[in-house]
């Protein structure tokens, strides 16, 4: 489902070139849950927004589904991700000025599907949230905000989900449910999950971690509770 090959990712900086991610080679099969994790500023979340197209590499290619972002403009990587992808973020990135139930129903219409609102609604009902669909984020708690925001990035049936620090902004038996909730859609609607995360927790309950040192891959093991390491 993702293929990465020879990714490199370099900026300039006061101080001159600075290279972020160094030749980085890695598949990710389809439905796989993946954890990248690793000191902060090792270059996980530059991985992640090239790995969904939301930034370009400096060489090196990303393959989603088959299909290379190196190849396409920015028009072109924006209708893949509408088709293929859905993300969550930290910070939650609901739109204010929408009620939860419009929060989820925004990607829905954006495709067309007459059926926006039904489909927003039992989703929010999924996720716990049938009593507050009329509110908007700053009438919710974080985890409230993130649960509407776990319900938007599974509007659309993505057969592939990017999720930043889910859990960052929550406490922890807040996040502890969030990342349940998490895991259980992902396990009904069969997606490809690769999850950013600092949260031992939710790295060891998923299938594979991938470890970044510096902006390279130092470790990239199978979890204990299904295989053994991939390699070291």
């Amino acid at each position: 489902m993702i293929e990465i090959s020879q990714l490199v990712k370099s900026v300039e900086t006061s101080e001159g070139l600075l290279t972020i991610l160094k030749g980085i080679d890695l598949s990710i099969r389809e439905g796989e849950v993946v954890a990248i994790v690793g000191a902060s500023g090792s270059g996980k979340s530059t991985l992640l927004g090239l790995m969904a197209g939301l930034d370009g590499a400096s060489s090196g290619d990303v393959k989603l589904n088959g299909k290379s972002l190196s190849a396409m403009d920015e028009e072109q990587r924006a209708i893949l991700r509408g088709q293929l992808v859905g993300f969550v973020f930290q910070s939650f990135q609901l739109l204010p000025s929408l009620t939860a139930l419009e929060n989820v129903m925004l990607p829905i219409e954006l495709k067309g599907d007459a059926e926006a609102r039904e489909k927003a609604r039992a989703l929010l009902d999924r996720v716990g949230l049938s009593e507050r669909w009329h509110h908007y984020p700053n009438q919710l708690s974080g985890g409230e905000q993130q649960r509407v925001a776990i319900a938007r990035a599974f509007a659309t049936e993505a057969r592939i989900l990017f999720a930043d620090e889910p859990t960052g902004n929550l406490d922890t038996a807040t996040g502890a449910k969030v990342i349940d909730l998490l895991f259980d859609l992902n396990r009904e609607f069969s997606t490809t999950l690769v999850l950013v995360t600092h949260d031992e927790r939710l790295a060891k309950r998923c299938d594979r971690i991938i470890k970044l040192v510096a902006g390279e891959i130092a470790d990239d093991t199978v979890n204990s509770r299904t295989g053994e390491s991939v390699s070291a």
